[in-house]
Parts: structure tokens; C-alpha cells; sequence
């Protein structure tokens, strides 16, 4: 069966020569077209699965008020341009554009359509019609660091890094932070493997950080190698931006789980309801934005009720993952007293005590 929207009702009457007189009410059946650009597979099961779960539960929360279609395994740089600027040809009129090097293609493609609304996850650059937005993951890094602070016997953590930016910094400093409160000796080594997903350089970076003392490995790449690395060594890990457990059941400890469903629904129902406007939003765990997957049941009940306060300090506002003192790796003092702001996390580029990077 043929599918009618507006735009092939117009093509097809100018074609023949005449354009029938449609009502408003026909006008108005058409779907809002929306697009989302993914950095890699849906089914890495982290960071693009996280972002697809995302699209599924808008489609179930919409129905046919909206087309929710996906490109995947979009490169970062001039491919991401070419798709984003496909994408508004075939006209949808919200695209979401889900990795941090998408910013200036997607704010280069905003400013020469700005009929057409634009989502930018992660950046830091906005438009009239383009937002940005990203998630607290470095509240769910706190909650891993005090549960590493609890269990790792050498005191030693890897860290699997992707890019250096104030994002990534961020989660290595929050979590290494809630691990010294628990043990200050505690130590986090940093292996920086300049991709978001590469398992095979996931799981090397694994084996080298195990192989240098740790053992209980975070990361923020998107595949589950890594796990699997300790899996194979019976050591420790937490997954990334969803629940990896079924990859290696013994080794994830828990992971934190990405909800942009919360945020693609309310983006969406804004625009339905013509009221959508750009900005920047930052939401964690007070808003659902993310939650910790079930923990395993090798964490001792102690250690789940410590790692459990710390989420929920977060949640209601008690707690801050970057309350002072706070020194950096000089063991120079950043933060005597208070927490910093989150315009000092949004220009992070220094790294606390206890970061071997």
C-alpha cells in the first residue's frame, strides 16, 4: 500500500498539472519527521543501543504521530555532514545528531536550514534551532568508584578513555574521587584508545591495564569487550551506558544506563506542541535521565548500601560527586570547600589526585 504524505501529494499534482484542494485536517495527518544519527552499530549494546532504546520508546509513546527513522555507523567529520544535510532533504523536521564530533557539521547544516530542528548530544554549541544536550554520566562514575573503592584489593582501577574531552575527564575524575573517599590510596591508570567503539582495542587496552596492577576495569568506550576481558580473567568491570551483564555475568559489577527516552519524548512532545525552543539540558539521575542496572550479587550488601547512598545523595540533591576538598594530580588544592560549579565540569581538563594518566 502506497504511503500519502503532503509532500507527495504536492509532487504528484504538480506532475499532472493541477493540485486538488486538500483541507487543513489532511494537511495535519502527516507525521512529524524525525531522524536520529548514530556513531556506531545499534547493536554495540552501549552507547548507540542506549540512544536507539531511546527512539523505540518515543515511537511507542507517539504511535503515528510521528516517523522515527535512524542512520548508523555515521563517521565523525564530513560523513556525519553528508547525512545530516541527507536527512534534511528527505524532510524530516527534528534530527537529533547523537556524538560529540557532530557538532560542527550539524551547526553548519542548522544555519543553512533553519526551518528544520536540530538535537546535538554532547556539545557545547547552540543555534535558534538547534539545542544541545547531554546526560550526568559522571553521577553513575561515582557510584562505580565507591563500589571499586570497596572491592578492589589492589587499589588499582583501569580506565578504557576514548577522547580527552571535559565529558570524559569528568567521569575518570568523579569516579576516582568516590574511590579515594572509600581508600586514599586508591589509584585510577588511564589507557586513552582514541575511539568511542573499538572492541578490539577495548579488550587490548583491558589486558594492558590488568597487566599494570588493576584489578577492576570502568571505561567509556561502548562495547563490551572490555568486560569480557575480565570475564576471561575473573576479574572486575562495570559496563557502559547499558546493561552488558548477559556478555560477562561474573565480571559487571553494574553499569549505568543511558535513558534518553526520557529526553527524546520531551523534545518531542514540545515540537508537537509547537512549543520547542533551543537551550542546553543536562539531566541525571533526579530526572531518570540515568540509573545504575541492577548491581551483582557478588557486591557484598554493604558495599551496595554505600554505593546506594551515593545515588541517592545525587538523585534528591544531598550529595555532589565533586564536593571539596578536592587536589589535583600535583596534589595542588582545586576545591577547599563546596563543589565545584557546572561551568567548571563543562571546561574540565585537569585530572584529580590519584589519576595516573
Amino acid at each position: 500500500m502506497k504511503k500519502f504524505t503532503r509532500r507527495s501529494v504536492l509532487k504528484s499534482a504538480a506532475v499532472a498539472g493541477t493540485l486538488p484542494l486538500l483541507g487543513k485536517s489532511a494537511f495535519a495527518a502527516d507525521p512529524l519527521k524525525v531522524a536520529f544519527v548514530y556513531l556506531g552499530p545499534i547493536g554495540d549494546h552501549g552507547w548507540t543501543y542506549a540512544h536507539e532504546q531511546g527512539r523505540v520508546a518515543a515511537v511507542e509513546k507517539f504511535g503515528g504521530a510521528i516517523e522515527a527513522t535512524y542512520v548508523e555507523n555515521v563517521d565523525e567529520g564530513p560523513d556525519s555532514e553528508r547525512v545530516v544535510r541527507r536527512l534534511v532533504e528527505e524532510g524530516n523536521d527534528l534530527i537529533f545528531t547523537t556524538s560529540f564530533g557532530y557538532m560542527n557539521p550539524t551547526l553548519k547544516v542548522a544555519k543553512r536550514n533553519k526551518e528544520v530542528k536540530f538535537e546535538h548530544a554532547t556539545g557545547y554549541q547552540q543555534a535558534p534551532n538547534m539545542s544541545t544536550y547531554n546526560l550526568r554520566f559522571y553521577e553513575g562514575r561515582a557510584v562505580c568508584g565507591t563500589i571499586a573503592g570497596h572491592m578492589s584489593k589492589s587499589a588499582t582501577a583501569g580506565y578504557i578513555a576514548s577522547f580527552p574531552i571535559p565529558e570524559v575527564v569528568m567521569g575518570i575524575n568523579a569516579f576516582t574521587l568516590a574511590a579515594r573517599r572509600v581508600n586514599p590510596d586508591f589509584k585510577t591508570n588511564v589507557l586513552w584508545v582514541s575511539s568511542w567503539y573499538d572492541p578490539a582495542k577495548e579488550a587490548d587496552a583491558a589486558k594492558a591495564l590488568i597487566d599494570q596492577g588493576a584489578d577492576i576495569i570502568s571505561q567509556h568506550t561502548d562495547s563490551p569487550a572490555a568486560l569480557q576481558a575480565c570475564e576471561q580473567r575473573n576479574l572486575m568491570a562495570f559496563g557502559q551506558a547499558w546493561d552488558m551483564s548477559s556478555f560477562a555475568p561474573n565480571a559487571h559489577l553494574t553499569a549505568i544506563r543511558n535513558n534518553w527516552g526520557v529526553y527524546y519524548i520531551d523534545r518531542i512532545q514540545k515540537v508537537l506542541d509547537e512549543k520547542w525552543e533551543s537551550g542546553d539540558t543536562w539531566w541525571g539521575f533526579q530526572q531518570g535521565a540515568i540509573e545504575m542496572t541492577p548491581y551483582n550479587k557478588r557486591i557484598p550488601a554493604d558495599v551496595v548500601a554505600a554505593a546506594e547512598a551515593v545515588r541517592t545523595g545525587l538523585a534528591d540533591g544531598s550529595g555532589n560527586a565533586f564536593s571539596g576538598p578536592i587536589k589535583d594530580q600535583a596534589g595542588e588544592v582545586r576545591l577547599e570547600e563546596g563543589a565545584l560549579t557546572d561551568g567548571d565540569l563543562h571546561k574540565m581538563e585537569w585530572y584529580v589526585e590519584g589519576v595516573q594518566s
